[in-house]
Formats: C-alpha cells, sequence, structure tokens
C-alpha cells in the first residue's frame, strides 16, 4: 500500500542573519493510511520542523511533501489553505484554543471555516465532544477545564472536517502521565475504529512504545 503522506530528501535551511541553520537534512519518510508513528529525539533534531512541512505550515528548501501522492509544492495558496482545512488537523503542546470561547464554540469555528450553517455545526461539535468524552463540558471555557480536558477539545477541533491525517506536536508535553495516557488511549482507538493517520512527536519513549505501531528517531535534522 502506498504512503498517505510522505517527505521525500526535504530539507530546510534557515538564514540567522549571516549564519544559516539546517533544520532539516535530507528527510525522507513515509506514513500508511491507518497507521499511528511517533517521532522521537532531542530539542533542536527537526521533529517540529517536519511536521510543520508536513503539515503545510511551512516549505521544504529542498525536497517535497506528498499527499496521497500529490506533492504540495505547486499547491496555489488556496489549495494549501483547503489542504490545512480538509485533509490534515493539527495539535499542538499548548493547546492554542480561543480563551473567550466555549469548548463548543471553539469546535464549531473550525467547522464555520470548512463550510457548515448554523445548526450542522452546532449538532457536529456536539458530537466531536462527545466522541472525546466531554458532552458535559461543550459550554465550558478553556479557564473552567482542565489541561487534558483542554486537549480534548483540541483534537474534537482538529478532526472537525474529518481530515485523513493528524498530526501532534507534543500533545502530552503539558499533561500527567494519568492523562497522558488517557488522551494516546482516545488517540489509538480513533486510529482502530477510523483508521485515521496519526504522526505524533513526542519526548515520552514510554507513550510512544505503548500507542505507536512505529517510533521514528530523529538526530540533527537527520531520521537515524
Amino acid at each position: 500500500m502506498d504512503a498517505l503522506l510522505s517527505a521525500r530528501e526535504v530539507s530546510k535551511v534557515y538564514q540567522m542573519g549571516a549564519n544559516s541553520v539546517t533544520a532539516l537534512d535530507s528527510v525522507s519518510i513515509d506514513v500508511k493510511e491507518g497507521e499511528f508513528v511517533a517521532i522521537q529525539g532531542t530539542s533542536g533534531s527537526g521533529k517540529s520542523t517536519l511536521l510543520n512541512m508536513l503539515g503545510g505550515l511551512d516549505h521544504p528548501s529542498t525536497g517535497e511533501v506528498f499527499f496521497a501522492e500529490k506533492p504540495l509544492g505547486p499547491f496555489t495558496k488556496r489549495e494549501m489553505a483547503q489542504y490545512r482545512r480538509f485533509s490534515v488537523g493539527m495539535i499542538f503542546q499548548n493547546f492554542n484554543l480561543i480563551p473567550t470561547m466555549s469548548a463548543e464554540e471553539n469546535v464549531s469555528l473550525a467547522l464555520a471555516f470548512g463550510g457548515l450553517r448554523g445548526q450542522q455545526r452546532r449538532e457536529r461539535a456536539g458530537r466531536l465532544l462527545g466522541r472525546v468524552g466531554l458532552s458535559d463540558r461543550t459550554s465550558h471555557r478553556p479557564s473552567e477545564l482542565s489541561g487534558g480536558e483542554q486537549q480534548r477539545v483540541a483534537i474534537a477541533r482538529a478532526l472537525a472536517n474529518s481530515p485523513k491525517v493528524l498530526l501532534a506536536d507534543e500533545p502530552t508535553g503539558n499533561l500527567d502521565s494519568i492523562r497522558a495516557h488517557e488522551l494516546l488511549g482516545l488517540l489509538r482507538e480513533m486510529v482502530n475504529q477510523d483508521s485515521l493517520t496519526i504522526l505524533m512527536v513526542t519526548h515520552d519513549q514510554e507513550l510512544a512504545k505503548s500507542f505507536a505501531d512505529r517510533i521514528v528517531f530523529m538526530k540533527d535534522g537527520k531520521v537515524v
């Protein structure tokens, strides 16, 4: 089976004044549909940079990212926005929720960008929050939710427009180990039930071993 998401010889070089810093150095990686892949490596190994390339948040200096065998490089701004909206969902360590909005409104906002109207939007937001175990917290704002609950809202929001791939950057970084296990158990269940594809950056080896199908190690911008 072909890869759903892949990087081919992807490099990223940043100019820092007179110096150039290589964040990624000819990285190639394939992720198949319905696979849960963890990326590990020390700080500065290029993990988050790779995730941003795959999510279309940044462009490689050289090399190419493919989704469903299509290269992202030639995408117009509009096609790239569609890709980020409908093909990939992203969650981050610090949740990135809008503090003035309830859980339901945070999820509804993503659905609005996806083109859903009022009533349908509320129903789908409710279903998504139910799916992540937050049916009774839909009207709570982020400040009224625990870290684990906030990250569940972020997952519901990331899945709002039924993406094929979920990219997770240290999603358990701000959670204690019990909450981290609960959260990854939830993600694992989504992989098993909906053949969701997950690529997760984590520094937690034990979590990666417990939940991922395989682990990719990175060092100094390379896959080792």
